[in-house]
């Protein structure tokens, strides 16, 4: 069975570079999901307070007959939970749900400014990783300035940073401004939510390599260097995004798509967002 490459965190835990999203499944839809992407070779889910559904994440690691070394688990802290107490409350809840006494990486779902606690919330995750609760932390939708300010407030720089990302909507400074951190990218809606599989040119190369859309655009974002968490619910979709592992964009082939970015946000703006 083909295994997902590893991509080393700047804590030196290895991430597995696909993983799969659970974004707006049920509890039951998760856990069957889970378990596929289990059985297809998937080491890793992407799941998160918010959605719900932490609970039929946790079943599925525990009927997966994997030990839990080999399987990653990421979720995130909600917005209405920053600071200190709430964050402490909410990673307990988190664990209980998922039937773990750790996850494997722990984000800050979206800095939400207004508040004005990200980074109170941040020092609570440094905590976190400290007393053994995760064994990495990292953020999702932080803008540079977000995370400029946590790392010079904590002298601590997330492991990871989840962004929107996909061939239509690529935030390049952003992107940059990881790297030169050393902060590696996730993308979430890695699609487009399904609408950037239609663009001509990714149909384009799809047919003339006699693979999908979404693996061509999957095995893009691992080409970049990012990890990818495609959504399914569909087990044989789920086997075929997977198999992009399986294919190879030439050098043409990755400038077109990188052309492809007509900044196509789908979500909200991480400067504005309100708990």
């Amino acid at each position: 069975m083909t295994s997902a490459p590893l991509k080393k965190l700047n804590d030196g835990i290895q991430i597995p570079q696909i993983g799969l999203g659970v974004f707006q499944m049920t509890d039951d839809e998760a856990h069957r999901a889970t378990l596929a992407a289990f059985e297809a070779g998937y080491r890793h889910v992407d799941t998160a307070a918010i959605y719900r559904n932490e609970t039929g994440v946790g079943r599925a690691v525990a009927e997966s007959g994997l030990s839990r070394e080999e399987i990653f688990v990421t979720t995130k802290l909600w917005n209405k939970a920053h600071g200190k107490d709430n964050s402490r409350v909410a990673i307990s809840r988190s664990l209980e749900k998922l039937g773990l006494d750790r996850v494997d990486l722990y984000l800050i779902h979206w800095p939400c400014p207004a508040t004005g606690l990200y980074v109170e919330t941040w020092e609570q995750l440094i905590d976190f990783r400290s007393e053994g609760l995760s064994r990495s932390i990292g953020v999702s939708n932080f803008l540079p300035d977000h995370l400029d300010t946590i790392v010079d407030e904590t002298g601590i720089t997330p492991a990871v940073n989840q962004i929107e990302l996909h061939p239509t909507f690529q935030p390049d400074d952003l992107v940059n401004h990881c790297s030169d951190l050393g902060i590696v990218i996730t993308s979430w809606s890695p699609l487009g939510a399904a609408a950037d599989l239609e663009h001509p040119d990714i149909v384009t190369i799809a047919e003339a390599m006699g693979a999908t859309a979404a693996q061509v655009i999957i095995r893009w974002h691992l080409q970049r260097g990012f990890v990818v968490i495609p959504k399914s619910t569909n087990p044989e979709r789920i086997v075929a995004n997977f198999a992009a592992l399986d294919i190879e964009l030439d050098s043409d082939q990755m400038e077109a798509i990188d052309a492809a970015s007509a900044d196509n946000r789908l979500g909200p703006d991480p400067a504005t967002i309100e708990p």
